[in-house]
C-alpha cells in the first residue's frame, strides 16, 4: 500500500526547519548573551560576585571592565561562525540548485 504522505522527506522537514527557525536565532542569542559585559555585585562581607546584567550602576551593582573574558569572547566567535556558515551553506544551495 502506498502513501501519499512521504515520512522520510517529512522528518527531514521537520528536523531542518526546527534548526534553521529556531537553532540558528537561539544560536545567535547565545552569542550576544557572551558578549554582554560583566559587573561586579557588591555583598556583604566586603567580596564581590560577578554577574552578567546591562551597563551602569543599578541596585548596588558597578561596572567592571565591560569587556568579556576570553573563553565567551571565543564562545561568541564559534556561535557567529557556525551562524555565517549556516547562511553560508543555504545561499549556496539556493544558488546551486536552481
Amino acid at each position: 500500500m502506498h502513501s501519499w504522505i512521504n515520512l522520510n522527506a517529512l522528518w527531514k522537514i521537520v528536523v531542518i526547519g526546527l534548526l534553521a527557525g529556531a537553532g540558528l536565532p537561539a544560536l545567535f542569542a547565545v552569542g550576544l548573551r557572551a558578549l554582554a559585559p560583566r559587573t561586579r555585585k557588591a555583598v556583604p562581607g566586603g567580596a564581590a560576585q560577578e554577574e552578567l546584567s546591562g551597563a551602569g550602576t543599578v541596585g548596588g551593582t558597578e561596572p567592571s571592565s565591560g569587556r568579556p573574558g576570553l573563553l565567551s569572547a571565543l564562545m561568541a566567535v564559534l556561535c557567529f561562525a557556525v551562524v555565517l556558515a549556516a547562511m553560508g551553506w543555504g545561499i549556496y544551495s539556493i544558488v546551486h540548485n536552481s
